[in-house]
This record gives C-alpha cells, sequence and structure tokens, in this order.
C-alpha cells in the first residue's frame, strides 16, 4: 500500500498497516524533519523494523536533492539478514512502483569472519585468526614480495578485486551477507574489502553496534560517512552496557605473559632490520620526528585497529621524543609491563581514579602521561615498519597499548579496580585489573554530534526519561506506543505465594529457603500440566538455576515435570545451548512438547524468539539484578549518583526490570500469537518495580491478576487458553480496526477516523 504521511508518500510492502506502526512513522518523520535524535519504544511483534525502513526509504525518496544515508545498527548477524530481507521485500515493492527512480544498494557489513571466501582463511577457528590469516595474503608488503618471488602465497580475491579497480562494484541493490559472498565467488572478487569500498557509496549500511560506538573500529569503518546519515540503534535498550564495554579494558596475569613474549619478538625483529634494512627503522623514525600521521595513507589492507581514544580526544602533536626510536619504545613497554606485573601481585581489593594511577606509573615507571598517550599509535606505527602479519598472536601487547592510551587520555568516568580473586570463587586467586569506563555517553557523544538524526529504539526502553540522562543527549521526539490488539492474546501475572501462601521471591535471604525452592517447581509441575506446546523459565543466574534444578531432582519433581514434557537446559557452552534449542523446537514440533531452563542475563534472553507454539508460556523466577557486589557495578553507580544524580535502587531496579521485560517480550511475536507472562516475585507486587515495566506489558496487566498464588494462577491460565482456542475477527471489531487499509489512511487523512485508531 502506499500513502502519504504530510509531504512523504510512503511505500509499505504489505496491504494493511497496524495503527501503532503509523503513530511510530509519524513520530519517527517528526525526527527526521527536525534533524533532531528520537528515543521511541514500540512492543515487540508489531513490524518495528519494516515500519523504520518503510519510512527512511520513503523519505530519502521524496527528497531526491538532499539524499539521507541510513546507518542501521543491529546486535547480531542473524538481526542483520533479518533486516536486510525485509529491506529487500520493501525495495522490490518500491521498483515495481517507481521503477528505476527507487534503485538503491543497500548492504551488510560485518568481519572478515562472515565475509570471507578464501577457504584457506575462514577454516580459521576465530575471527583474530581469520583477520591474522587475511593480512598474511594481502598486506602490501607480502605482495610486493610476491611480485619478486611467486612461491610466495596471495589471495587470489583479493588481487582479482584490485585488478578490477574501478570496475570493482556492486550494481545496485539490496545484498546480504550470502549474496556478497556469492557475488565475490561469481566475480572472483573480495566481498570483504569490496563491501568495506562500497559502504561509502550505499544508500543503507546494516552494521553492528561496534562500527560506530567502539572507537578502535569507527576510525576506520564510519569515518566517511556523510552527515547527512540517518542512524538507528535497534533493539537499544543495552546500548549503555555497549558504550561502556567499547572504552573498558581487563589486565590478567596471561595478558602480562603473552605482552612480554610478544616484546622479546618484536626485540629480535628490530635486530634483525638493524642488520639488515636500518634505513626502514630511520625512515619511520624521521616520520614521527616530523609529525606525520601514518592514518590516512595507508592501503586499505594495511589499516589495522585505529586509536581506542574517541577522535575528540586524541590530540594532533607529534609522538613524544623518547618514544620515536624502537627501542625505547619497547623499553617504555617493558618498564609498564614490570609495573603492571608489580600491581597484579596484590593480597587486597584496590580502587584509584586514572589521574592517581598515572602519577603512581611516573613515579615508579617513569613513563608521564604523554607517552602513554600515544602507545597505540606508536604501536601501530612499529608493527607496520616491522611488517608483522600475525596481528592475532600480538593480541596482548595491543591489549597493554589500548589499556595505556585511554589511562592516558581520560582523567574522569574512569575507574582502575585491582581484583586479587573472584568474590564469588575466593579460593582460586585469579587477579586482574580492569579499567573501566562508567560514564556511556562519553562512546556514543560522537555519534550524536556527528549525525543529524539518531534513532534508539526497541521494545523495552521504560522508564525512557532515565536513557537521555545516562546517555547524556536530548531527544526531540520520546514516545512509548501500546499495542492496538483485536483481543487480548497476553495475560501477564504477578505470583507473590505458593499454594501454602508462603511467599514466594529470589530475595538473597529468601532464595535458598526449602519453600521458596518447592514453590517454584510446584508452579512449574501445575503450569506444565495445562499449557500446550512450549513453556520457557527465565533464572536470575546460572548458578541459582543449576541449585534449583539440583533441589528440584532430588526431590522428585524434575521426574514429575518430565512425565508431561521434555525439559532442556541453556549452558554457558554456545554449541551445547544451540543444540538444546533445536532439539526444544523438535520437541514443540511434534507435539511432545517442552521446557527450556535459561538464564535472564544469558544468550537466549537477547536474541532468540519463542514465537507461536515455542513459547505459550515464560515464567520468571525472581527479579534479575546485578551481582551487586561487583566492584565494577559500585563505582558505575557512585559515579552514576555524583554526575548524574540518579539513585543507585533507581538504576539497579531500572536495569533488572528492563532485563525481565526483554525476557517475558520473548513469548509475544506477531498480534496472531498470543502467551501468558507470570512473574514470580512477591517484589514484583510493589508498584515502584511494577510501573518500571514497558506500557504494552502494564496496559494488559489487570488488578485481578496481581499478588496470585500458584493455584489462582492456574485458574487463570486455563481460563485464557480456553479463551484463545476460540476463533476471532482478525481485522478487528468495528469501530476499533487493528489493521488499517489504504481507505482507512486516507479517511484519517480528512480527520473523520481518528478515533479508530486508539
Amino acid at each position: 500500500m502506499k500513502f502519504q504521511i504530510e509531504d512523504v508518500t510512503v511505500y509499505f510492502p504489505y496491504d494493511n498497516i497496524y495503527p501503532e506502526q503509523y503513530s511510530y512513522m509519524v513520530e519517527l518523520k517528526r525526527a527526521l524533519d527536525a534533524k533532531g535524535h528520537a528515543l521511541l519504544e514500540m512492543p515487540t511483534g508489531t513490524g518495528k523494523t519494516i515500519a523504520l525502513l518503510s519510512l527512511i526509504t520513503s523519505y530519502a525518496l521524496s527528497k531526491p536533492s538532499n539524499p539521507i544515508k541510513l546507518l542501521y545498527c543491529t546486535r547480531t548477524v542473524h538481526e542483520m539478514e533479518k533486516t536486510l530481507a525485509e529491506l529487500r521485500l520493501l525495495h522490490q515493492y518500491q521498483l515495481r512502483h517507481l521503477g528505476p527512480a527507487a534503485r538503491i544498494l543497500a548492504l551488510g557489513l560485518s568481519s572478515r569472519k562472515n565475509l570471507c571466501i578464501n577457504p584457506a582463511v575462514v577454516s580459521a577457528e576465530n575471527r583474530d585468526s581469520v583477520d591474522a590469516g587475511c593480512r598474511k595474503l594481502t598486506a602490501s608488503w607480502v605482495r610486493a614480495l610476491a611480485v619478486e618471488n611467486p612461491n610466495i602465497p596471495t589471495c587470489q580475491f583479493f588481487e582479482n578485486y584490485e585488478k578490477a579497480a574501478s570496475e570493482a562494484v556492486l550494481p545496485p541493490g539490496v545484498y546480504t551477507l550470502q549474496d556478497l559472498r556469492a557475488f565475490g565467488r561469481d566475480k572472483g572478487w573480495c566481498p570483504y574489502f569490496l563491501a568495506r569500498h562500497m559502504v561509502q557509496f550505499a544508500n543503507v549500511v546494516v552494521y553492528s553496534y561496534q562500527y560506530l560506538l567502539d572507537p578502535k573500529v569507527a576510525g576506520i569503518i564510519s569515518k566517511e560517512m556523510q552527515r547527512e546519515s540517518v542512524v538507528v540503534f535497534d533493539e537499544a535498550h543495552n546500548i549503555d552496557n555497549v558504550c561502556i564495554e567499547a572504552l573498558s579494558v581487563s589486565v590478567r596475569r596471561q595478558t602480562l605473559e603473552g605482552a612480554t613474549r610478544n616484546l622479546s619478538k618484536m626485540a629480535q625483529e628490530i635486530n634483525r632490520f638493524k642488520a639488515t634494512d636500518a634505513g626502514r627503522l630511520r625512515a619511520e623514525y624521521n616520520r614521527l620526528v616530523e609529525g606525520l600521521a601514518q592514518r590516512g595513507n595507508l592501503p586499505i589492507s594495511d589499516t589495522w585497529l585505529a586509536n581506542p581514544a574517541l577522535p575528540d580526544d586524541i590530540l594532533k602533536e607529534a609522538v613524544p621524543g623518547n618514544i620515536r626510536r624502537a627501542e625505547h619504545f619497547l623499553s617504555v613497554l617493558r618498564r609498564l609491563v614490570q609495573y603492571l606485573h608489580g600491581r597484579l601481585e596484590t593480597e587486597n581489593v584496590e580502587k584509584e581514579g586514572p589521574v592517581a594511577f598515572v602519577a603512581s606509573i611516573n613515579s615508579q615507571a617513569g613513563i608521564d602521561q604523554k607517552m602513554l598517550k600515544f602507545c597505540y599509535d606508536r604501536l601501530h606505527s612499529l608493527m607496520l615498519t616491522l611488517e608483522i602479519t600475525d596481528t592475532d598472536e600480538f593480541l596482548h601487547i595491543q591489549t597493554i597499548c589500548d589499556f595505556a592510551t585511554l589511562v592516558g587520555t581520560y582523567t574522569r568516568g574512569f575507574s582502575i579496580i585491582i581484583e586479587p580473586f573472584d568474590e564469588r570463587m575466593p579460593h582460586i586467586p585469579d587477579p586482574v585489573l580492569q579499567l573501566s569506563c562508567h560514564d556511556a555517553s562519553l562512546a556514543i557523544k560522537p555519534v550524536f554530534e556527528r549525525f543529524q538524526s539518531v534513532v534508539i529504539t526497541s521494545g523495552t526502553l521504560s522508564p525512557i526519561d532515565l536513557y537521555p540522562r545516562l546517555l547524556n543527549f536530548n531527544p526531540v521526539v520520546s514516545r512509548s506506543f501500546t499495542m492496538s490488539l483485536t483481543r487480548n492474546c497476553i495475560c501477564p501475572m504477578v505470583l507473590t505465594r505458593g499454594s501454602d501462601q508462603l511467599p514466594v521471591s529470589t530475595k538473597f535471604d529468601m532464595r535458598s529457603d526449602p519453600g521458596v525452592v518447592r514453590n517454584y517447581g510446584r508452579l512449574l509441575l501445575e503450569m506444565v500440566s495445562v499449557v500446550p506446546d512450549g513453556i520457557v523459565c527465565f533464572f536470575v543466574s546460572y548458578s541459582y538455576m543449576d541449585g534449583i534444578v539440583n533441589t528440584w531432582n532430588e526431590s522428585g519433581i524434575l521426574k514429575e515435570i518430565m512425565q508431561h514434557k521434555l525439559v532442556f537446559i541453556e549452558t554457558q557452552d554456545v554449541v551445547e545451548t544451540t543444540l538444546a534449542l533445536d532439539n526444544y523446537r523438535r520437541a514443540c514440533d511434534c507435539g511432545r512438547g517442552a521446557v527450556f531452563f535459561s538464564v535472564a542475563r544469558g544468550k537466549v534472553a537477547e536474541g532468540i524468539d519463542f514465537d507461536r507454539h515455542y513459547g505459550r508460556l515464560v515464567i520468571m523466577f525472581g527479579v534479575p539484578f546485578q551481582y551487586t557486589l561487583s566492584r565494577i557495578l559500585l563505582a558505575r553507580l557512585e559515579y552514576l549518583r555524583e554526575t548524574f544524580q540518579i539513585k543507585e535502587g533507581d538504576f539497579l531496579t531500572f536495569d533488572a526490570l528492563r532485563q525481565a521485560a526483554q525476557c517475558v517480550g520473548r513469548v509475544i511475536r506477531s498480534k496472531a500469537d498470543y502467551g501468558m507472562m507470570i512473574f514470580a516475585d512477591k517484589r514484583y507486587s510493589r508498584h515502584d518495580k511494577r510501573s518500571k515495566l514497558p506500557g504494552w506489558i502494564l496496559s494488559h496487566l489487570r488488578d485481578a491478576h496481581l499478588n496470585l498464588s500458584t493455584d489462582m494462577a492456574l485458574h487463570i491460565a486455563r481460563e485464557f487458553l480456553r479463551k484463545m482456542a476460540q476463533p476471532y475477527d482478525k481485522a478487528g471489531v468495528s469501530g476499533r480496526k487493528t489493521l488499517l487499509s489504504e481507505e482507512d489512511l486516507e479517511k484519517m487523512g480528512d480527520g473523520t477516523t481518528n478515533e479508530m485508531l486508539f
């Protein structure tokens, strides 16, 4: 269907549209017109992605003189592929209506691991090894040697791509990662470098958050993006954590030992060069004296990671004199590694700010702040001069230089925390030194400043007013949408006690109480006997899940549960979990029914959908608070309180409830779906906790469904399932439509049927 929103003709590839999709587009257009940032919360399963893509591509088509580019950031490769598939459908629809005028170039960009087609390289087990394998075949000096000696291996795909030069372009269209690989095989060109090159010409680019938020990657991939870009962070409820991870570094003993090995190897290389090609080291020294950065003019195959500090915070000056000579720089790094070794030998937990830490390095190792600040750039320059290709072997020294540059650049918003062991396993010595960032606004600030519109959207952004404070920006549009439904197909319940009237909770003083564990077991047992197909259970942590399943097993509850349904468990091993999920789906498909035990902050809670019969009920056992004794969390809470006046309790509750909402939201993935959600903890009955759930869940949470015991919840579940089994009118009862056609939208334009929306 196609319809007008003010001066923009929107092309939407389906015959009907949900009212909330229409409202979402209107708000999104307001933000684009104002060239400002937006925060939009939209219920899961209501077609958020297609609404975003339709409006932004139609907006670009309606303003051909000033084309805007869409940078769409997703969290996982699976989400990236899903987004590109939706975009392809939309693009075909636009082509049918507009012909060649609607042509766009859209592509997904991912790591070499997902795009490489050279069998010798891509067979490596992890991403760093694939990157290093690629460098060994494509680095400019390797290729220069291969010209003289044909026995030196190079990558034929990269060579063909280079030979094609300006001919190597992607024709207009929408390319998923698989399409890029197929196109590369067909032409004999390297899809990774082709995609990297085409990103600057594409109308739509879909890639991972890190490509914009992590300065090491953003400095290379995203620096050419023009200001007239619209940036969308999808599923962005945890965006503050992603920002913090991008600027945090951990150093362990293994890191320091590896760094020492790296330094010895580099020293050998330097001595070899002195004997055979001293001119090259001298040339590097002269370059550094003149203050010529080595970044701008590198061939694309040599660009490695950019600086870990944010672009505005990097000094545009020459490298300090005392680290210009390669051997002097290595001796500085040796002293730094030695100093960090000494700091890790502590018996007590230590915490200090960057200023005190840098002063201590200066007094004990004689390394000042300016030397620290240039460590990463100096290492990069030296690795190019020494022609090092196996970057994966040098990850340890990279981590140390990464740490040094961040400590030397930032004086606030960071803490250095040294812990001799993990509190949860105090008998195992595992010292770790962490530079942890507390200010999420640091990493995202350049994105807000550089691009005209940034859209942060997800199904769970409640309470929405906390995000502008955490990320330190002013949105022009901030809205939370509800879900328009023809029938009440969501049934949330708050369960506070078992059938024996004992309260249930995962509070620390109650969680191991046998009564609570037994009541949780009885609740699941009652539910498996009445709920068909799949049930998903979320626990607050792996250790709690292990303990509870163990107790259920000993008391025979697990055996009873398994008479009704098969049980599958998420573990910390990705392969095992994937296998468990596959078998869970097979058990649901063949009608046997299954229960999936999962963890609120695990892999399954984030990206896996349990739509239709894969999830008819989700039980959230407890409130998934973070581990509140974590030193890093405590330091962050202190910083939030002092800088943004956010109280500790408010932040912890907000964080736990967005996680809980994310877990229970897995069960509804479309309007034809139905499902129940049980929040099993007495703390959910308190208004301050419950009010932080998203509006679309709260609007279905009736007073009669609060403060339930197990037998009352069972009664409600039976009634609900009976009601859902009845046929219903999908278009909506008269007067309140949940599917709008083109005629409905035209009438709305006249202002006649605005009441049909909500």
